[in-house]
């Protein structure tokens, strides 16, 4: 299973679909997921906090990835990798796991903390649920140190859409790992609810 870690606006969904559809393989964006599942990520976060969120998070991840039918592609929640080690009783587990998969791969604009911090704030402020630039700047610089510790390949995304899925492609390729390859058809499941995701805050 191949799995997208990295900021808002990196471009996991739009990369991790591509992706899916060039190697013929399911996505799921855990965002979307939640939102169909939870409701919107804005209204959930208000209205019981980022810590239930959070927990909510792992438990949506855990059920949807240890299902018979799982997604293939991933793209994970900006700080899925950031939660506190007790969010849920199988995360740090999970989150050693993930950060050590050969298939897991760190969506970064930039590995340069000052561009990747200027390009995740411009980009963010792009949405129409942008947080103030102060906070998203905030956020990202908190992050970023955590995003370069992971052992996981850094992928550099300010550059087109068609090279970082190659980049992607290829590196999946050259130690791919045993992986079930459903009908194509099925891919779509996993791929509605993308655009719901349009007017809600990235946690």
């Amino acid at each position: 299973m191949i799995q997208l870690i990295g900021p808002g606006g990196a471009g996991k969904t739009t990369i991790g679909a591509q992706l899916a559809q060039r190697l013929a393989i399911r996505f799921m964006d855990l965002d979307a997921e939640f939102v169909n599942k939870h409701g919107d990520i804005s209204t959930h976060l208000d209205a019981h906090g980022y810590r239930a969120y959070a927990a909510r998070n792992v438990g949506l991840y855990l059920d949807l990835v240890d299902a018979g039918t799982r997604p293939d592609v991933v793209a994970l929640s900006s700080g899925f990798m950031t939660y506190p080690d007790d969010i849920h009783p199988a995360y740090l587990a999970r989150r050693q796991r993930i950060a050590s998969s050969p298939s897991t791969f760190v969506l970064l604009p930039s590995v340069d903390v000052e561009t990747c911090v200027a390009e995740t704030v411009r980009r963010q402020l792009a949405r129409p649920f942008a947080r103030p630039a102060t906070r998203e700047e905030q956020v990202i610089r908190e992050r970023f140190p955590l995003y370069m510790r992971l052992p996981s390949r850094k992928i550099e995304t300010m550059q087109s859409i068609e090279t970082v899925v190659t980049e992607l492609a290829t590196c999946w390729l050259r130690n791919k790992p045993p992986l079930s390859v459903p009908p194509l058809e099925r891919q779509r499941e996993y791929s509605r609810g993308r655009n719901s995701l349009r007017g809600t805050r990235t946690p």
